[in-house]
């Protein structure tokens, strides 16, 4: 594909009609680079071996049929005293092209550098900076259509480090003040990137949860609903529905991308409501629910599950996914997340929950068979339901 023909297709793209990529299933390598409280900081790029191994990683999703991912150029890694060292990042990206892969690039994955305080007014500014010399190392690298999740699951990260102090920055009762800067963030980024890229698309991915009431308590049944309704409230700021005064527009929300996992619903009091509990609301119906409200162009931008689990949860959400499209949801793209196996953000266990696992000696990674297997199935089937829901929408 030229330079030129990505253009094109980025243009024709934003047409709802146009699939986002040629495969439905993504592959997601985790980039995490959150500071730890005991002053750790994470860098699962690093931890996988997968920025020196993107080569070869890219190759094997292109050897099972998927042909897109979400990847990670993280501002934390990136940025060293004032100035950027692109160069691992600009080696991911020749080793996408080489490989042909479409790259969802996430910039901030819970981590920001350490000299930045993220409720500082220059915060926001500053990331559109490094967002716009990523835009143009990206511009110099790659033919492929550019696409860039500039924050990861803002409402997750605000709440989880701006209100119980489970992540950084480690504070409480300031969720509101930080998902506010996440973004002007968020604003600045998309800005600063278009300036570069005129037809770069934008992926803002966020937890979909269902709040189970409790029956017995009706008296809060109305702040259960409110609770439920604040997940949608980072891409109501991003439209301008909701405080205008950030900056946003209905132009800044493009592709909705949606984070669903096993451990998504739950109770007031925390009680985790599992697939199968009659409380449990299907997948479809949390999927369905977004589109209806938004009719953006639509992925399930992480789903995963750990051990045994992966290939009987892939095959719930591939049916889900169908159901959802069945009933007219433009869903472009499933992403399993992770797709290789990493060490646990807070103790280094073995997380079992991608489809390959640690590389070996000469960078060789074993695939779990009753995922790859699963993974088969799911993308035709996936397939047929996104050329339906598609066409169905080129006659309406």
């Amino acid at each position: 594909m030229t330079r030129s023909e990505a253009l094109d297709r980025s243009c024709d793209l934003r047409s709802a009609q146009t699939p986002l990529f040629d495969s439905v299933l993504l592959g997601g390598f985790e980039c995490s680079t959150q500071k730890l409280s005991d002053g750790r900081r994470l860098d699962l790029l690093a931890a996988t071996r997968h920025d020196e191994l993107a080569a070869a990683d890219y190759q094997r999703l292109r050897d099972i049929g998927i042909t897109a991912c979400r990847d990670g150029a993280p501002w934390v890694t990136v940025e060293r005293g004032g100035s950027y060292d692109f160069t691992r990042v600009a080696r991911m990206m020749r080793a996408a092209r080489q490989q042909r892969i479409d790259v969802i690039w996430d910039l901030l994955h819970f981590g920001w550098p350490d000299h930045e305080d993220p409720f500082g007014a220059r915060f926001p500014v500053h990331f559109g900076r490094y967002a716009r010399a990523f835009a143009r190392v990206l511009d110099a690298e790659t033919d492929r259509a550019p696409m860039i999740a500039p924050v990861n699951e803002i409402s997750f990260l605000a709440w989880a480090g701006g209100d119980v102090r489970c992540l950084n920055p480690f504070e409480a009762a300031r969720g509101v003040e930080l998902k506010a800067q996440l973004v002007r963030a968020t604003i600045e980024a998309i800005e600063a990137i278009r300036v570069v890229l005129p037809h770069a698309r934008f992926l803002q991915p966020e937890p979909v949860i269902r709040i189970v009431r409790s029956e017995s308590l009706p008296l809060t049944w109305a702040r259960t609903e409110s609770d439920n309704l604040l997940q949608y409230q980072t891409w109501e700021m991003l439209t301008g529905r909701v405080w205008p005064s950030l900056g946003g527009c209905p132009d800044l929300l493009d592709i909705i991308g949606v984070n669903f996992y096993s451990n998504n619903q739950f109770t007031p009091d925390g009680e985790t409501v599992e697939l199968g509990d009659p409380r449990f609301t299907p997948f479809s119906e949390l999927l369905l629910d977004v589109w209806r409200r938004y009719r953006r162009p639509m992925i399930v931008s992480e789903t995963g599950h750990e051990g045994a689990a992966r290939a009987p949860w892939l095959r719930y959400v591939t049916s889900e996914c169908i159901e959802a499209m069945r009933r007219g949801c433009q869903l472009h793209g499933v992403t399993l997340y992770p797709i290789v196996n990493h060490p646990g953000w807070l103790d280094d266990r073995r997380c079992e929950n991608g489809l390959w696992d640690y590389p070996g000696p000469s960078g060789e990674r074993a695939a779990d068979a009753a995922l790859l297997g699963e993974l088969a199935l799911s993308e035709a089937s996936l397939h047929a339901a996104r050329n339906q829901v598609l066409s169905r929408s080129t006659m309406t």
